[in-house]
């Protein structure tokens, strides 16, 4: 079983995206909605938000009753990961400590790109960290997304360079 918990916020968030800023929305396996800690196929929860050069906003809150034991190996009888699959749809980045070949296959085909950490960390430090990354030079694949995708122009760098 799953449930989805939205905000509904009338007032207004305190922070908007610029004009035509795209938000990139973003999912992190969690247990606790405070850190990305956990592996994506036992993640209790997911929580997802739409982040931007200047701040974020939550959106909301994937819970999975039904999820696996971090054996490394899943129930064949139980499809376990579909669900989270499907639930976490038009995010474009998923952070989680942890993914399998299978799980992660199913996670790209969906057009979201898994990124595994090493350690469990800070929600806030996480979605920070997208921030500064969204400052600076996004990959490729992220300046598609986010309708950025300005080619650089080589050569510029060539003129400067001087010629033997």
């Amino acid at each position: 079983m799953s449930r989805t918990l939205r905000v509904i916020d009338t007032t207004g968030p305190a922070s908007e995206p610029a004009p035509g800023e795209t938000p990139l929305r973003i999912a992190i396996a969690t247990n606790d909605m405070a850190y990305l800690g956990a592996h994506f196929g036992s993640a209790k929860t997911f929580a997802v938000y739409d982040v931007w050069k200047t701040g974020h906003r939550f959106v909301a809150a994937h819970a999975f009753d039904n999820v696996t034991k971090q054996k490394g190996k899943h129930d064949d009888q139980d499809d376990k990961i579909t669900p989270k699959v499907e639930a976490l749809k038009g995010c474009a980045l998923l952070f989680a400590l942890a993914i399998g070949g299978p799980s992660a296959a199913k996670i790209v085909r969906a057009g979201i790109h898994p990124i595994k950490r090493k350690d469990p960390e800070p929600i806030e430090e996480v979605l920070e960290q997208v921030k500064v990354m969204l400052n600076g030079t996004p990959p490729p694949f992220l300046r598609k997304i986010l309708g950025t995708e300005d080619k650089p122009d080589f050569m510029d760098e060539y003129e400067t360079e001087e010629t033997v």
